[in-house]
């Protein structure tokens, strides 16, 4: 299971890549390995501004449905556009050609509920 050190996490299994004042959103490797085979996901939440913790999205696998969470609080600014003929990218590469989501982050917000790669693969031994 790959956890890059580059990457902050949230506890609910999604990646953000922070780059100033915006950032890509993704799942872990963790993540989609539990869900099995994506075959469909669903953003509905283009140019809305979210709280972290708010639902952006859905990612349907075949053996689930999962929702997905807000890292921080932010705007959709862009949706992966190659997830809707290819949604197995989150599968083949979730960290860089798999990503879901481009936010612009809101203005003066801390990041205190992220972990670092040590803190999520403690997260996920234990689960």
């Amino acid at each position: 299971m790959s956890i890059p050190s580059n990457l902050l996490y949230t506890k609910d299994h999604e990646w953000i890549k922070i780059d100033g004042q915006y950032a890509f959103v993704g799942i872990t490797d963790f993540a989609q390995s539990s869900l099995g085979d994506v075959v469909y996901v669903d953003i509905e939440k283009l140019d809305e501004s979210l709280n972290a913790g708010e639902i952006f999205g859905v990612v349907e696998a075949v053996k689930t449905v999962a929702d997905l969470f807000m890292p921080v609080d932010g705007q959709v600014i862009e949706l992966n556009e190659a997830l809707q003929d290819s949604p197995q990218l989150v599968n083949d590469d979730p960290y860089g050609k798999g990503w879901i989501i481009r936010i612009k982050i809101e203005e003066n917000k801390d990041f205190r509920d992220l972990i670092d790669a040590s803190a999520y693969s403690n997260l996920v031994l234990s689960e």
